[in-house]
């Protein structure tokens, strides 16, 4: 096998010595994401600026027989950019610029390592609305958005970043550049292909460039906070509001450890007595507004609100939002590790896993506090922790199984946004079967057949062909 020494030098003399971290102080930062007690070092770190020198990088890697994991802004939440310990890291922050806004067929190309927030203002400055909105937007890549799916506070009315998708360049494993999709609204010729690579999380290809779709921005918009005693009443409303034919912007959720939290982090006025607080949004023509907000804020009264209150302007409607966008730091700040968890069930069971995170963090004497996009059975509970404490960091563990089986037990998902990663991949054949694993090891095989491309994440093992005791006895 080629020597690391020769690696290297030929990596060098392909994208320059600065191109190309080595020393162990320079690669520590690209050792880890945003997921807690995940950390591997790489051997190299490279950053190479355009489809050419990505696809040299991968040829190269392909020759040597060593891995690659692709690599934005490193705020993944399933450990899917964390390095393999023999391969080399393509961080693509270099691809960082807007390359067309066009209004009149409501799309933006986008290189893969743009800053989401920096999408959607640009957006606005042409008067138009790129919706998908993770809590990471504002250091968050788009090349990490269409590799996890990202979803985000918006993702009830408007979807996730799927929705948004409508054409990709795509650097294969074997070096081939091959673009995907185009700005057609309607386009059915073939297979799906920049489907497949949406959510593949960094397994299939390098995504280099992405062609957005964009919507006209919202004339009006209003934003509300209800206060909740008991857990059923905040449930009760998320269920009628939707009975009631509407689908707000925004529809989340806080416990009452996450209100303590960001009220002491961002004190904002939140009721700390309360068990629940909805942060409800609607946005669209000034009148239809006007209506859903008070229809709103009337289900939410009738199903037991202690108080609804709406915001006076922008900049209260900002504040109010931040309570649920400040809701991880605020809890991060109580304990040395945060586990920041999602699974998602039909909205019919949100309760009944409210409640179930709840009595597992009672027995397994753990700190959890619970969040998330209510408006969609998207909840995020979330772990407060010190990983150095390995009595505690196991009882997380088997909190962490029993929440994701309750969650598959309700119709759920392991995984609503987060991705599969390496934090997951354990759990994935209990949601989708044997025969769902075995058709995306046969797109893996297909598409890289060396196993070249994050070759740890989404399976529990690909090297063997075959599936692993777990999935058999799935």
């Amino acid at each position: 096998m080629t020597s690391w020494t020769d690696i290297i030098t030929r990596l060098t003399d392909l994208l320059g010595k600065s191109n190309v971290l080595t020393e162990k102080e320079d690669l520590l930062p690209y050792a880890f994401d945003g997921t807690a007690a995940l950390k591997q070092m790489p051997r190299c770190v490279v950053f190479p600026a355009n489809p050419e020198e990505v696809a040299a990088v991968l040829k190269l890697a392909r020759e040597t027989g060593r891995p690659v994991v692709t690599r934005g802004s490193g705020t993944g939440l399933s450990g899917g950019s964390v390095p393999h310990p023999d391969g080399i890291v393509v961080c693509l922050l270099k691809f960082n610029r807007v390359l067309e806004t066009d209004p009149a067929n409501l799309t933006m190309l986008v290189e893969s390592g743009v800053i989401t927030q920096t999408i959607s203002g640009e957006a606005e400055k042409a008067g138009l609305f790129y919706p998908p909105d993770p809590g990471s937007m504002k250091i968050s890549t788009i090349g990490g958005n269409v590799a996890e799916n990202s979803g985000g506070l918006r993702g009830l009315k408007y979807g996730v970043t799927r929705n948004y998708v409508m054409g990709l360049e795509v650097v294969l494993p074997d070096g081939r550049i091959c673009w995907f999709g185009n700005k057609c609204v309607k386009d059915v010729a073939g297979y799906s292909m920049k489907d497949l690579f949406i959510g593949s999380e960094g397994t299939l290809g390098i995504v280099t460039k992405v062609l957005l779709r964009l919507l006209p921005k919202p004339a009006a918009r209003k934003t509300m906070l209800a206060t909740f005693a008991d857990m059923e009443g905040a449930s009760r409303t998320v269920s009628a509001i939707i009975e009631n034919k509407i689908i707000p912007c925004t529809l989340e959720f806080l416990d009452n450890v996450t209100i303590r939290c960001v009220e002491e982090f961002a004190h904002i006025g939140l009721p700390v007595d309360a068990e629940a607080v909805l942060l409800m949004e609607s946005d669209g023509h000034p009148a239809v507004v006007e209506e859903e907000s008070a229809a709103i804020a009337r289900i939410a009264r009738e199903n037991g609100a202690m108080e609804v209150k709406t915001a006076a302007g922008e900049e209260e409607a900002a504040q109010l939002a931040a309570a649920r966008r400040s809701a991880f730091s605020a809890l991060a700040r109580r304990r040395p590790t945060t586990v920041l968890e999602d699974a998602t069930v039909p909205r019919s069971e949100l309760t009944k896993m409210i409640r179930f995170i709840q009595e597992v963090g009672k027995r397994h004497n753990l700190l959890i506090g619970t969040f998330g996009h209510m408006g969609d059975g998207n909840l995020h509970p979330t772990f407060l922790t010190d990983e150095k404490d390995a009595a505690e960091m196991e009882r997380v563990e088997a909190a962490m199984v029993e929440i994701f089986d309750y969650a598959i037990s309700l119709g759920g998902t392991i995984t609503g946004e987060h991705g599969v990663g390496l934090a997951k991949k354990r759990f994935l054949p209990a949601q989708v079967g044997n025969a769902e694993m075995e058709l995306m090891r046969q797109f893996k095989r297909t598409v890289d057949p060396d196993n070249l491309l994050n070759p740890d994440k989404l399976f529990v093992s690909v090297e063997s062909g075959g599936a692993s005791e777990k999935e058999k006895d799935a």
